[in-house]
C-alpha cells in the first residue's frame, strides 16, 4: 500500500490536467448514480418534491446549508470583503444567517404543520386560487434565473480545471445536474447537498488553514489585517442614507425567507421539530463557514495586493498555496457549492410550475402522471437554466430583480396568512400589485436607495387599508342575497 507520501508524489509527476479531470468523472458519474437510485423510491409528487417528508436532522440541516452556500459566497464575499472590509458582510454570511434563524425561530414549524409543498399552496387555502398562480409566476423567475448564474458559474469552473472549451463545460455541468435532478427528486437533492455541504467545509478548512500556516501561525496572519477594513460602516456604506443602508440588510432577509428552495425543506423535515432545528443547525454552520472567506479576504489585503479582479482571490490563493491534492479538494468544494443550488432551485421551479400551475389544469391525473409532469417541470426548468447562462453577462442584477421583485410582499402576505384571519383574495391581490407597482418604480424611475423596504410597507398598508372596503363589498353581497 503507498504511503501518503508517495500518493502525493504519485499525483505531481502525473499530468494534472488528468487527475482534475478524473475527479470531477468520478464525481459526476456519482451524482448521476444518487439520482438513479433514489428514482426508485418515487411514487408520487410528495416523494419527488419532499422525499416523503422524511429528511432527519442530518439531512435535513446539510440540505439546508448546502442550498445556501452557493459559489457566490466563496469567491463574492473574500472579494468584497478584500475590497471594502467588514461593510460587505451585510448579505453573506450575515443577512443569510439571519434569514435562517429567523425561518427556524419564527416560521419552521408552523410551515411545517400546514403540510404544504409550495408557499403558494398555503396561498390557495388562505386566500384563493388566483394568489396562488399569481404567486407561482412570481417565485419561478428568481428560481429559473438563479440557476442559470450558477449553471454559468459551474461551467467556468470546469472550464478553468479541465480541457473543455466554455460551451461544451456549461453544457456538460447542466445535463449533469438535470439528470440526477429529475430522475432522483428530493432525496437525490438532499443526500448530495451532504456530500456536497462535507466538500464545502472542507475545501475551505484547508485553504484556511494553508494560509495561516504560510504566514506563520494564527496571531501572525491577524495582524496583517488593515484596521480601516474592520468597519462595518465602510465601503459602500458612507455613502448611503439611514434606510439606504437598511435595504442592505434587509434586502437577503424579505427576499430570500420565504423562496420555494428553503421552504420546501422545511416541508420535507420528518417533525416540526426536525425542522426548526435543523433550520437554525444550518444556520450556525452557514454563519461558521461563511466566515472563513471573510476572514481570507481580510488577510488577502496584506497578504495579496494589488488584485485586479478581487473575486479571483480564492482561486489564485488555492492554486498558489495549496497542494495538488488539496486544490482538487478546493476546486471540488467549489462546484459542490454550485451543484447543491442548482439541483434545489431546478425542483423548486417544478414544483411551482407543476402543483400549482398544471397540476389544476389536470385535476384528474394519476400519481405516475403527476410525478411524470414534475420531471418534465425539471427538465424544463433545466433548459431554460441552459439558455439563460448563456443568455447575459449580468445576471447577477437579474437575480437580484427577480427575488426583490416578488420576495418582499410575498413575505408579508405569508405572515398575515399565518397569523391573521381578516381579509380576502381582494386585499391579498390589491396588496400584491401595489408592491409590485412600487418596487418597479422605486428601482427603475425613483432610483431609491430602498425599494425593497419601501415594498414591504406599501404591502403591508395596502392589505389592512383596503379591508374596510372589501369588509363592505361582502356586507353588499350577503345583502343581495337575502334579498
Amino acid at each position: 500500500m503507498l504511503s501518503l507520501l508517495n500518493f502525493l508524489f504519485l499525483i505531481e509527476i502525473l499530468d494534472p490536467m488528468n487527475w482534475e479531470l478524473f475527479g470531477i468523472s468520478i464525481y459526476v458519474v456519482g451524482m448521476i448514480g444518487l439520482g438513479f437510485y433514489f428514482s426508485r423510491r418515487i411514487k408520487n409528487q410528495d416523494d419527488y418534491f419532499l422525499g416523503g417528508r422524511t429528511l432527519g436532522p442530518l439531512l435535513a440541516t446539510f440540505a439546508i446549508f448546502a442550498t445556501w452556500f452557493g459559489a457566490e459566497t466563496c469567491i463574492g464575499t473574500a472579494g468584497a470583503v478584500y475590497q471594502n472590509g467588514l461593510s460587505s458582510i451585510h448579505a453573506d454570511p450575515m443577512g443569510y444567517t439571519i434569514c435562517l434563524l429567523v425561518m427556524g425561530l419564527f416560521f419552521a414549524k408552523v410551515l411545517w404543520s400546514k403540510k404544504i409543498t409550495t408557499i403558494p399552496d398555503l396561498f390557495r387555502h388562505r386566500y384563493s386560487p388566483s394568489i396562488e398562480k399569481l404567486t407561482a409566476l412570481l417565485l419561478i423567475p428568481s428560481s429559473v434565473i438563479w440557476a442559470g448564474a450558477q449553471v454559468r458559474a459551474l461551467g467556468q469552473i470546469v472550464h478553468a480545471t479541465t480541457d473543455f472549451g466554455p460551451v461544451l463545460a456549461v453544457t456538460v455541468a447542466a445535463i449533469v445536474v438535470i439528470i440526477y435532478t429529475m430522475w432522483g427528486g428530493m432525496l437525490a437533492d438532499a443526500y448530495a447537498d451532504l456530500i456536497q455541504g462535507i466538500a464545502i467545509i472542507m475545501g475551505l478548512i484547508f485553504l484556511l488553514c494553508s494560509v495561516i500556516y504560510d504566514l506563520g501561525g494564527i496571531g501572525a496572519a491577524l495582524s496583517t489585517i488593515p484596521t480601516d477594513k474592520l468597519s462595518l460602516g465602510g465601503g459602500d456604506m458612507l455613502h448611503l442614507s439611514l434606510l439606504g443602508k437598511m435595504e442592505l440588510w434587509l434586502v437577503p432577509i424579505f427576499g430570500s425567507i420565504m423562496t420555494q428552495e428553503l421552504v420546501s425543506r422545511v416541508a420535507a423535515s420528518r417533525s416540526s421539530h426536525v425542522a426548526r432545528n435543523s433550520t437554525l443547525r444550518a444556520a450556525s454552520i452557514y454563519f461558521l463557514v461563511g466566515s472563513i472567506p471573510v476572514i481570507i479576504g481580510l488577510i488577502g489585503v496584506n497578504y495579496m495586493p494589488g488584485l485586479k479582479d478581487p473575486e479571483t482571490l480564492m482561486p489564485v490563493l488555492a492554486k498558489n498555496h495549496l497542494h495538488y491534492v488539496f486544490y482538487i479538494i478546493f476546486v471540488g468544494a467549489l462546484i459542490s457549492a454550485i451543484l447543491s443550488t442548482v439541483d434545489t432551485t431546478l425542483l423548486a421551479s417544478s414544483a411551482l410550475l407543476s402543483q400549482n400551475l398544471v397540476n389544476p389544469l389536470l385535476p384528474n391525473l394519476s400519481d405516475k402522471k403527476k410525478v411524470l409532469i414534475a420531471r418534465l417541470g425539471t427538465l424544463l426548468s433545466g433548459v431554460t437554466a441552459y439558455v439563460i447562462a448563456f443568455s447575459s453577462d449580468s445576471i447577477t442584477s437579474l437575480v437580484e430583480t427577480a427575488s426583490s421583485l416578488g420576495g418582499p410582499s410575498i413575505f408579508v402576505l405569508t405572515m398575515i396568512a399565518l397569523w391573521d384571519k381578516r381579509g380576502t383574495a381582494l386585499n391579498a391581490g390589491f396588496a400584491m400589485v401595489m408592491s409590485i407597482v412600487t418596487w418597479l418604480c422605486g428601482h427603475y424611475i425613483w432610483d431609491l436607495e430602498y425599494p425593497v423596504v419601501l415594498t414591504v410597507l406599501v404591502c403591508g398598508l395596502s392589505y389592512f387599508l383596503s379591508l374596510p372596503f372589501t369588509a363592505i363589498s361582502k356586507d353588499n353581497h350577503l345583502e343581495a342575497v337575502s334579498e
